[in-house]
């Protein structure tokens, strides 16, 4: 399903449902299974195809999107929900809002996958760059996640690997659709995409249609050898710091420094972090 950034576009409004957020420590764990399923690095995503179990599609009987919890959470537990997380990722030349700690994402530019084209984003401004489920949330359901509790839906909805920052038209045309009816108009792109479907719905033992699995493979045909995406295991969940351990008042100088005290990996917020120690920005820095 996709996921926008302003409220009240189709597919995001509130459903009959009370939007309620699971217990923090079963989505925690519920995503660190499915990093733990997800396809080692470097399997080629037609073999991980050929793993997926190929079924009929489930009725949509029940779907809102209120049963993958609120949108967005800190399912990593970062400081930062997950909608700004993408952002923060997949945008360059970002400003973040002062005093967030660089969380909340004012501004920044976009090379979009899903068209080729170059969109500056504005805080706000609701019509330029979406956050797109890429396997939908719609989709999942028919193919698996109907029969899930909420953690493990509310961890799909925020797994880093099922999300990307795109164009605000192409995710809206998009929808819920799979492979099988809607692919990115940029064609350089489509054997990225069709990887990243397979590994989230390896990593979270979803199924795919016959029409969704010929698709995926006439994609993967013209690009032999894909690798299907691996995600990164998600952090361990806080640790109180005994009594007595010294904080440091200053980041450390390195990952040396952190990893000589004893503090490595570090994440965003922690004492003695630095945004210059993480050089993938993916929030966990010396790993």
């Amino acid at each position: 399903m996709l996921a926008v950034l302003a409220l009240g576009a189709a597919g995001c409004q509130a459903g009959q449902l009370e939007t309620t957020a699971p217990p923090a420590d079963a989505v925690l764990e519920a995503a660190a299974q499915a990093s733990a399923g997800a396809p080692a690095a470097g399997e080629s995503a037609t073999d991980v195809l050929a793993s997926l179990p190929v079924k009929g599609r489930a009725p949509q009987t029940g779907y809102d999107r209120d049963q993958f919890g609120p949108a967005w959470s800190d399912v990593d537990r970062n400081g930062c929900d997950t909608r700004n997380d993408v952002l923060a990722r997949d945008l360059t030349g970002e400003a973040f809002k002062p005093g967030t700690e660089d969380c909340v994402v004012l501004s920044g530019t976009l090379a979009d996958p899903y068209t080729g084209q170059t969109i500056t984003f504005q805080r706000g401004d609701g019509t330029s760059v979406d956050i797109d489920h890429v396997v939908a949330l719609g989709d999942s359901w028919q193919t698996g996640s109907f029969a899930w509790d909420e953690a493990r839906r509310a961890a799909l909805a925020n797994d880093p690997l099922n999300l990307l920052a795109v164009d605000y038209s192409a995710n809206r045309q998009k929808g819920d659709a799979d492979a099988a009816s809607w692919l990115p108009d940029n064609k350089g792109y489509r054997c990225a995409y069709v990887a990243r479907q397979v590994a989230v719905k390896a990593a979270y033992g979803l199924w795919v249609t016959q029409a969704e699995h010929d698709a995926i493979a006439r994609v993967l045909e013209t690009c032999s050898g894909e690798p299907a995406p691996s995600p990164s295991a998600p952090p361990p969940a806080p640790v109180d710091v005994p009594a007595g351990t010294p904080v440091p008042a200053q980041p450390y100088a390195n990952c040396a420094a952190a990893r000589a005290a004893g503090a490595a990996p570090l994440h965003r917020g922690d004492p003695g972090w630095s945004d210059g120690m993480d050089g993938d920005g993916d929030g966990v820095a010396c790993e």
